[in-house]
């Protein structure tokens, strides 16, 4: 049953009995591991846009790939499905985090065993599903069936879509605002901010090196998106800002980086016309795109409180050892693993002010398969508990070559600083209590709930 009080406040009393006096760790690190929420985006996919709209913004075709099959219970979409390899790379991914947290001591190695102390959710649709699927097989080899909760297919889960499960309601207009606002009301602005991406997508769409001097006009019968006006607009509740032509460029560029990430033929990346630094380039407007769209303020914290009360409780949860309403997995529960889309976790980041970045990607690039990973760790000298964040992402030249992660030949991870909260340690610890007075300020109590139903 929905509320319109959090009151994160109560948590953070409950956390005053566990805190410890001191709010900075040791300089030696003397944490233990006591529960992991690993918040990943799905794996390498296909793109979202049916192919008879994508081919009219190019001049050749757009390469097909090739659908991992889906689960059973979920019908293979005609676009954004998981691809064959994207589906491995996750199996690969979750074989790391076997091992890294076994080495941690979270883990026995004993999969059966292990497995009862694991909660998996995910988004109901296929590629989320079958990710999680996929990551939750290469942590558990042996320890039988995924186990991957999802609300029922064709319904919203309050989880990921707050707003079309009916936790929260968000103002379009309001939000389209919001959104102008960062812009000083000059939208079309971005078009020259972003020039020189603008040319290399061209130049690429329409088959041509990018630096002619004098670029040729659009082939006969194509739409030139990089032309399009981009006007920020209101949209509709399910997709509360419309973007115009900001939003065709990047339904056309949304493809490259999947393409080189899936192991294409060069000649098939972008047609040939783009290597790995290329194709980062290109992710500066899906960049830009997401950050307008999901870490605008007002639209963040419709978006974005629910998941992140349930993540806050979840911690609390695990370390008080006492049942808490809203939380996911039970009190003894070690591992949740929670996947859903680049906009969701940009959405969490945003009301955190969390950034980062790694090799390969622009900065705060959600990545194919890539997860904001929290950590409760418990100082063992003042039995402190303390939140540890980090992002943790195979590189584009991983996914490609399909490279086996160990701990020595591990994925990139870049520790994540929470503004407000974190010490000045190179892990960027924060502690607990800290960590819910935080989330108390930045969570929408009338955009978030206490159930997971």
């Amino acid at each position: 049953m929905k509320t319109h009080s959090l009151r994160l406040v109560t948590l953070a009393v409950c956390c005053a009995t566990f805190a410890g006096a001191q709010s900075t760790p040791p300089p030696t690190d003397d944490t233990r591991l006591k529960q992991v929420i690993i918040f990943g985006r799905h794996g390498v996919r296909s793109s979202v846009v049916p192919a008879a709209v994508l081919n009219t913004f190019a001049a050749l075709p757009y390469p097909p790939f090739t659908a991992a099959p889906p689960p059973a219970s979920v019908p293979l979409p005609t676009e954004g499905f998981l691809t064959v390899n994207g589906a491995a790379m996750e199996t690969t991914l979750g074989g790391y985090y076997r091992l890294w947290l076994t080495s941690e001591g979270l883990l026995t190695g004993h999969d059966a065993a292990d497995a009862s102390f694991f909660y998996f959710h995910a988004n109901n649709i296929e590629r989320t599903i079958l990710t999680a699927q996929s990551l939750w097989t290469g942590m558990l080899p042996g320890g039988g069936p995924p186990n991957v909760s999802a609300a029922p297919q064709g319904s919203r889960d309050p989880l990921f879509d707050p707003v079309g499960a009916g936790v929260a309601q968000i103002d379009v207009q309001k939000a389209a605002a919001a959104v102008n606002g960062r812009l000083g009301g000059n939208p079309q602005a971005l078009a020259s901010a972003y020039a020189s991406e603008y040319a290399l997508i061209r130049s690429v769409l329409f088959d041509y090196p990018a630096d002619t001097l004098t670029p040729p006009p659009a082939p006969a019968g194509k739409v030139d998106v990089t032309a399009i006006p981009i006007q920020v607009a209101a949209g509709t509740p399910a997709s509360p800002v419309s973007f115009g032509g900001l939003a065709y460029v990047n339904y056309a560029v949304d493809g490259f980086v999947m393409e080189y990430a899936d192991g294409f033929a060069p000649s098939d990346v972008g047609w040939g016309l783009l290597n790995a630094a290329g194709v980062s380039q290109t992710l500066r407007i899906l960049n830009l795109v997401q950050d307008l769209n999901v870490r605008t303020p007002y639209v963040d914290g419709v978006l974005s409180s629910n998941v992140a009360s349930h993540l806050v409780r979840s911690l609390v949860q695990a370390a008080t050892g006492n049942a808490i309403p809203g939380s996911l997995g039970t009190p003894s529960t070690k591992v949740i693993g929670l996947i859903a889309s680049d906009n969701n976790i940009l959405g969490l980041a945003g009301l955190f002010h969390l950034d980062w970045i790694v090799p390969g990607y622009q900065q705060d690039f959600a990545a194919p398969g890539g997860a904001l990973v929290f950590e409760l760790r418990q100082s063992q000298r003042t039995g402190e508990y303390l939140v540890r964040t980090s992002y943790v992402v195979q590189t584009l030249d991983q996914l490609r070559n399909r490279t086996i992660l160990t701990l020595s030949s591990p994925p990139a991870r870049a520790p994540v600083f929470i503004p407000g909260c974190s010490v000045g340690n190179a892990t960027f610890d924060c502690p607990l209590a800290a960590f819910v007075k935080l989330a108390s300020r930045v969570i929408d109590p009338l955009s978030a709930d206490r159930t997971n139903e």
